[in-house]
């Protein structure tokens, strides 16, 4: 392997014994050859630095790092600090990628000479070990000339869920580098390392090519579970977006729907944690919470400006624009009935709203 990679993967590894061994052979069966792949054993309790230890043994192109658990973010910058790769591509221990992927997606950041390529990618949801719902998540591709294009088109990447995870994009190393961009030690830490990203980002390159599996199949992988303090991390969140585009001063009648919807949408997702199986609460915190939310200025902003594109999700918002947090407690309910007993059909329905 050259000393200078083209491509370094980083998975970060963490009780992932039955997922990891099907990521990692995913990326040696890579048509592009031209890479290191960096596992980071996060202090895993079962067996997963183990079988990263076992598959390093036989390529010499992947390395582990065995260190103490801290969290998936410092378990990339265990990885990034070590890197070689032009190039960097983030990946999850419990995912995998289509063979062509580092091939095609290197060969547009080379074409483009551009700092960062994002593509396309699918969302795996499994209702059994064998059936799932799968969700293709793509915008047609597109070379942005420069950052104010970029910028002024950001909003509709954000729409399709294209910028806020780093495991549908390629990183030219340099970029983070020179910049101090690490993953941040916070809870959810991917959006706020490619708003970081994004910021001054002007070389672009879209492909509408999906490569990347992500896979909806573990319960504790998901976000959806009770969590103290989900709205005001969602609240949080809203900042971060509208600081970055007072930033970049895009202020257009679509870049601020988006941003209101965007808000609103994620807002009836912690109202329905609330409902979810796991969560401690008494009845009167439900309410209470429930209300607390839907009544919340920003809140009630975000809706006023809303433009939902379906039926559905217009319907889903109503009971927020009327102010009505008892309805929108007897939604929130029907939503994770859905969830718990029609999964593919809830999938179907969240990919379509």
């Amino acid at each position: 392997m050259a000393n200078t990679p083209a491509i370094s993967v980083i998975i970060p590894v963490y009780k992932v014994q039955d997922w990891v061994g099907r990521a990692i052979e995913s990326v040696q069966a890579q048509t592009f050859s031209d890479f290191e792949l960096l596992l980071v054993d996060d202090g895993s309790p079962d067996n997963s630095g183990a079988i990263c230890d076992e598959y390093a043994a036989s390529d010499a192109r992947i390395a582990v790092i065995h260190k103490e658990n801290g969290g998936a973010a410092s378990a990339r910058n265990a990885a990034i600090a070590v890197a070689r790769g032009t190039y960097l591509f983030f990946m999850d221990a419990d995912d995998w990628c289509e063979p062509e992927m580092l091939e095609r997606m290197h060969a547009c950041a080379e074409q483009d000479a551009c700092d960062l390529v994002v593509a396309g990618f699918y969302i795996d949801t499994y209702r059994s070990d064998e059936k799932f719902f799968r969700e293709k998540k793509s915008l047609p591709s597109k070379r942005y000339a420069s950052a104010q294009e970029f910028r002024q088109d950001a909003y509709r990447l954000f729409d399709c869920n294209l910028l806020y995870t780093p495991w549908n994009k390629l990183y030219r190393a340099s970029y983070l580098r020179e910049r101090g961009i690490e993953f941040p030690n916070v809870w959810w830490d991917d959006l706020p390392f490619n708003l970081a990203v994004l910021r001054d980002v002007e070389r672009v390159t879209l492909m509408e090519d999906a490569f990347y599996h992500f896979l909806r199949a573990r319960s504790e992988s998901e976000n959806t579970k009770y969590r103290a303090g989900t709205f005001e991390k969602r609240e949080e969140e809203d900042g971060w977006m509208r600081e970055l585009y007072a930033y970049w001063g895009i202020d257009d009648e679509a870049s601020r729907e988006f941003l209101a919807r965007r808000h609103v949408e994620r807002v009836v997702g912690c109202i329905e944690t609330l409902t979810c199986a796991d969560c401690p609460l008494s009845a009167q915190e439900k309410k209470s919470e429930v209300a607390r939310m839907v009544l919340a200025p920003s809140v009630q902003q975000a809706v006023a400006k809303a433009r939902p594109g379906s039926f559905m999700m217009r319907a889903m918002l109503a009971p927020i624009r009327w102010r009505k947090p008892g309805l929108m407690m007897m939604e929130s309910r029907f939503i994770s009935w859905v969830k718990r007993n029609f999964v593919g059909v809830f999938a179907y329905l969240k990919a379509h709203r």
